[in-house]
Order: structure tokens, then C-alpha cells, then sequence
């Protein structure tokens, strides 16, 4: 194990905090942390947003058994992944997506089989939740190893700004537009694996959306969907492999236009849709960007209309 990531309590965190110093670890200013120390080759990080903690390097997992988990975390978990979450190392698919709150950049959506043996190697090699991985060279490399993972099986769709823009007004609604883009991923990974008895994925909209979507093949199959479900092997991957789609096809275009199309939606996003839309015309975004994001009817008014306002939900 190279990495290991947890959420913390700000109560933990300071008592985290004082078991380092009593430790002797060595304390170092790092951005975006409450606090960072070192002691030999193993790293331990607290970061400001959760908080929560990333160790890295060598002696992670006795420092977890040991110190961790005993003295702060107050439960075991390291070890015992299969008597916690048992159906995690079962038969199945993790199906994930990438790029929906972008305004730059396609929707990516991605499918990884995995099985006992599979998942106890993702467990090894570090692999979670592509969120919680700030690295785009960390991202290459575990999408790397999933990859070359025996028996592991991976699947993309990479839905490019032309084809989103036309689907969505197709469509109506994101939900949608998911479901038919995690079916078709289910369906590859069928023709694959035609055995895999389930399919897993964080929950977006009733599973009716995608059942309504897959063709005679993913009929059989059984559709789960919860939240937080990237805290599965599969789903986890199927996140890394679905961003590593997402950052490729950015860096790829942003060479090709000479502009740093960027991600998110935030304010430097409208200022670089303002240069796109100077430089060669509103209808230019429709290549690039989602152009029902309100971004699109704020840098080009009158190409593209506001979007509805939402309607408040009730009970």
C-alpha cells in the first residue's frame, strides 16, 4: 500500500495532531492543510476540506493498525474490507462518470468489472475515489494499473461537446443523458462479460432512467445505485479511469486552440469562454462546452437562452 486516505472529525485531527508530535514527526507548512509532517519515507497530510487525512510513502499500513486506527480513528477497518463490505469483492460493475459539472470538456462515463482477486489488487495498489486524488500523474498511474490488473475489465464513453449538446436538447435533462450513457457502458462490459450478475453506481435518478436504456443483453442483469458509492473498488476505479478520459481530451484540445480550457465553472471558466467566443464565434462553444450551462447564455446571450429556473422542490 502507497496511499491511504480517511475522513476525519476536527477532534481527530487534533488528537492526530499530538499523536505525530508525541511520534516525532517533523511538521512542514503545506497549502490547502490544517497541518503536514514527516517522519523517514512516510508522509501524513491533513487537509483543510473534510478534513481528512492522506498518508503516503512506506510503513503505511502498521502506522494504520497501529496508531491510526486504535488511537484515533477507534475502529478496524484496514485488513478487514471483505467482513465489512463483503459484496465489494464480489462478481460486478462499477460504472462512474466524469466532466457533468464541467462547463469545458465531454461527459465521460466509465465501466470496470472487477472480482475477489481483481479487488483485492486495487485495494493494494491504492486505488479510490479519483476526488480525492488532486494529481492528474497520480490519476495516469493508477488508470495505468487498473488497466494492467489481470483479469480486470474497463470500459469508456466518451460523450464529446458536439454529441452532449445535441443529446441533452434530445434528452431534456441531465438524468437522462446519464442513464443512456450508463447503459451503454453496462452493455460493452457485457459483451465481455456476460456473466456479471450486478452493476453498481452512485445514485443520480430513479434506476428506472438506465434499465429504460439497456438493450436485450442488460436486461438480466441486477442495477444497484446508492450514494457514496465510489466507496466501492469498482466504482472507485471506474471514476479514475472516466477522469483520465476527461483530463485527456481537455490538455488534447487546449493544445490544438492555444487557450487552457479549464474545469469547473468558475469565474476564470467565463473569462476563457469570452476568449473562445471572440476568437471564433459563439457557435464555437458548442464544440468545446455544455451550452445549457448558464456560463454559455452569460458569454453569449443572444446565442443561447438562460437556463429554466429550477422549481422548488416539495414534499
Amino acid at each position: 500500500m502507497n496511499s491511504y486516505t480517511a475522513l476525519l472529525t476536527p477532534e481527530q485531527a487534533g488528537k492526530l495532531r499530538a499523536l505525530l508530535k508525541k511520534l516525532g514527526f517533523t511538521f512542514a507548512p503545506r497549502p490547502y492543510t490544517l497541518f503536514f509532517a514527516q517522519k523517514e519515507k512516510l508522509s501524513v497530510a491533513v487537509y483543510e476540506k473534510g478534513p481528512k487525512v492522506l498518508l503516503q510513502g512506506k510503513g503505511i499500513e502498521e502506522f494504520v493498525q497501529f496508531q491510526l486506527e486504535p488511537k484515533i480513528l477507534g475502529e478496524a477497518k484496514l485488513g478487514y474490507e471483505e467482513v465489512h463490505s463483503p459484496e465489494m469483492f464480489e462478481p460486478h460493475f462499477g460504472v462512474d462518470e466524469s466532466g457533468k459539472g464541467d462547463f469545458f470538456g465531454p461527459l465521460v462515463i466509465a465501466g470496470v468489472y472487477v472480482d475477489r482477486g481483481i479487488a483485492r489488487k486495487f485495494l493494494e495498489a491504492g486505488i479510490q475515489d479519483s476526488k480525492r486524488i488532486g494529481s492528474d500523474a497520480r490519476i495516469r498511474s493508477l488508470a495505468d494499473t487498473i488497466r494492467k490488473t489481470q483479469g480486470a475489465l474497463a470500459n469508456t464513453v466518451v460523450i464529446g461537446p458536439e454529441r452532449y449538446n445535441v443529446l441533452y436538447e434530445k434528452f431534456g435533462n441531465l438524468n437522462s443523458l446519464l442513464g443512456w450513457g450508463h447503459a451503454r457502458v453496462i452493455e460493452n462490459l457485457l459483451e465481455k462479460k456476460p456473466s456479471c450478475p450486478r452493476a453498481l453506481s452512485d445514485k443520480f435518478a430513479d434506476p428506472r432512467v438506465i434499465e429504460r436504456s439497456l438493450l436485450q443483453r442488460g436486461r438480466a442483469i441486477k442495477l444497484e445505485q446508492r450514494t457514496k458509492a465510489e466507496s466501492d473498488l469498482a466504482v472507485a476505479a471506474a471514476s479514475i479511469i472516466a477522469r483520465e478520459a476527461f483530463i485527456d481530451w481537455l490538455e488534447k484540445r487546449s493544445k490544438a486552440l492555444g487557450l487552457k480550457l479549464g474545469r469547473g465553472v468558475s469565474g476564470p471558466i467565463k473569462e476563457t469562454a469570452r476568449k473562445v467566443v471572440e476568437a471564433h464565434g459563439p457557435e464555437f462553444l458548442r464544440e468545446v462546452a455544455k451550452v445549457h450551462f448558464r456560463t454559455a447564455h452569460e458569454v453569449a446571450p443572444t446565442s443561447f437562452a438562460a437556463p429554466a429556473p429550477r422549481t422548488p422542490w416539495r414534499k
